[in-house]
């Protein structure tokens, strides 16, 4: 009898810690959002301004980084050469040759009396080799890991940073999809190199990039970082309106969906997506549903054959029916595993950063995202997504409807998952 209590009590626990943890509080938006104006009308970046915030701010100029031959480079260059200080968040760090460099670059220059924050999720750093912590704690290097397993913490344990964020002399910034492994390093010139895209930011948007790191670092060590060092004056240095906005799930855990969703009903003619992990809900189906029938061209890049989350893939997949009937083209990209996380909207509009287009990202992550306004750099996303394009296979509505039933059946399961994945 006792037993029996004891083993239900437990059961009982366990369920409620999982529910509170695969649960928001928060409403979410349910109702579609009308077609009001376009991306070229001025209205949009009031919108998108006020809704998200901070404010669209001009005068930055933004570098698009392809794969790891290029990524890491970069970010490790502006580290080498940080002279004040260094903010760094990310979700996958691990051990590993990368993961070593930015080891070492970070301890030389915290010895070098520069101030080095770095935020890693608990989670994410899961393969970590612990010596690599404390070399960098040895270093003078301020580490925080998100969201440990402690008994006060049980039921935030699903809300995981995802953010990649790193901030320079509060004057160079970078945010995109990639982790610090081996799996990103190369050029997506074989399977074990993965296809990613990061961007580098400069200007008046950095300071909002510097309040997004803060925001986590303020939750995690109860400090705040101010002054001159990390919010420097910025000049104007380029010609692009960018901002940046953080999402999470206590705290505006609507708005980087909400900015998906916008930037969709907002589409006069043509939207790209490049999309890690894809499972839309109801609404976005119905929101590109409605951008099609207004003879929106709507095209999206997804992982294909290669594929670190088979059953995301499959749960994306339960999704597909109703945007492959309404024209809406989907590809899998062929050579390796595809992380890009891009939109591209009307050829002016781009949204970049670590924001997946699936539940996870939307209500359970904290995310960070890159808004840009500018024809010349959307040209530029254009050309790299086309290039894509061509390394990818259409899905066509035939093949997808005579797939094996056991493919379906297997779809249809991880479809009712999706929420969680």
């Amino acid at each position: 009898m006792w037993l029996t209590i004891l083993i239900t009590l437990s059961a009982s626990v366990v369920l409620s810690i999982l529910l509170l943890n695969l649960r928001t509080s928060e409403k979410q938006i349910r109702y579609a959002l009308t077609h009001d104006f376009t991306v070229e009308d001025p209205q949009f970046l009031l919108s998108m301004g006020q809704l998200l915030g901070p404010g669209i701010l001009p005068g930055n100029r933004i570098k698009a980084l392809q794969n790891g031959d290029q990524i890491f480079p970069a970010m490790l260059d502006a580290i080498r050469g940080a002279q004040k200080t260094i903010t760094f968040e990310t979700y996958i760090y691990w051990s590993g040759d990368i993961g070593k460099k930015f080891s070492v670059a970070l301890c030389e220059r915290a010895r070098a009396g520069v101030k080095v924050h770095v935020m890693l999720d608990w989670v994410g750093c899961g393969k970590l080799e612990a010596s690599y912590l404390e070399d960098m704690q040895a270093a003078g290097v301020e580490v925080e890991r998100y969201h440990p397993i402690r008994w006060h913490t049980i039921t935030r344990i699903n809300n995981r940073t995802h953010r990649k964020l790193l901030v320079v002399d509060g004057r160079i910034g970078f945010t995109g999809g990639v982790g610090i492994a081996d799996q990103w390093t190369g050029n997506a010139e074989s399977q074990d190199h993965w296809r990613d895209s990061h961007y580098q930011l400069e200007g008046p948007a950095v300071a909002q990039m510097q309040a997004a790191f803060g925001d986590n670092w303020i939750k995690t060590r109860a400090k705040v970082l101010l002054g001159p060092d990390y919010y420097p004056p910025l000049q104007p240095i380029g010609d692009s309106l960018a901002q940046v906005f953080k999402s999470s799930r206590g705290e505006g855990s609507e708005s980087v969906r909400l900015m998906y969703l916008l930037s969709i009903a907002s589409a006069a003619k043509t939207i790209r997506l490049q999309a890690a992990y894809f499972v839309p809900d109801d609404l976005a189906i119905q929101t590109f549903i409605s951008a099609r029938r207004r003879d929106v061209k709507i095209e999206i890049i997804v992982p294909g054959p290669h594929t670190d989350e088979r059953i995301v893939q499959s749960a994306s997949r339960s999704r597909w029916n109703n945007l492959l009937d309404a024209g809406i083209a989907i590809y899998e990209y062929q050579p390796t595993m595809y992380h890009c996380k891009v939109i591209i909207v009307d050829d002016v509009w781009v949204s970049v950063g670590s924001t997946n287009f699936d539940d996870r990202s939307f209500r359970l992550n904290d995310e960070a995202n890159l808004n840009i306004y500018d024809a010349a750099f959307a040209a530029e996303q254009v050309k790299i997504f086309e290039t894509d394009k061509l390394k990818s296979r259409l899905m066509t509505r035939s093949e997808f409807k005579n797939r094996s039933a056991i493919g379906k059946f297997f779809d249809e399961i991880a479809g009712t998952l999706r929420r969680q994945l």
